[in-house]
């Protein structure tokens, strides 16, 4: 998790606090995971993405990715860990990855879940940085726009 949070924040002492504010999160909002809904570690790392994403933008920085990518930040109407909740309550979020072809899924999973940067993302799939980029942000718009 603590590789998430650097790649995030490029910062060790920010990561070990987004970890740490994470580990506390998880602790005690434990109840409201369930098993049948979707994976413990999705849900860990959505949790400690969103506690990065609130760090950046509390220290009012604009650089999120290795590569220069912005990362979306959450939506000033519900906070980070409500949403996840939500997401993690229903099954909107696997039905809406479902309707992915197989390897745009995949490149989702693994940046968001994972943490892997585009040009890590288009190594790992054999594919060119242009692609990878082009899956996660037409990935990003139809799961938007199912969610929505």
């Amino acid at each position: 998790m603590l590789g998430v949070a650097l790649r995030l924040l490029r910062r060790r002492a920010l990561a070990e606090e987004a970890v740490h504010d994470a580990f506390v999160q998880i602790w005690r909002r434990a109840v409201s995971f369930d098993p049948a809904r979707g994976q413990a570690r999705a849900w860990l790392y959505a949790i400690l993405r969103h506690r990065a994403l609130n760090i950046l933008r509390d220290e009012g920085r604009t650089e999120f990715a290795e590569d220069g990518e912005p990362v979306a930040l959450p939506s000033e109407d519900e906070d980070a860990e409500a949403k996840v909740i939500r997401l993690s309550e229903t099954s909107a979020l696997r039905r809406c990855l479902e309707r992915l072809k197989p390897v745009r899924r995949q490149a989702i999973v693994l940046a968001y879940t994972d943490g892997l940067s585009h040009r890590e993302l288009a190594r790992r799939l054999g594919v060119p940085v242009g692609t990878a980029k082009s899956w996660i942000r037409r990935s990003l718009l139809v799961l938007r726009d199912c969610l929505e």
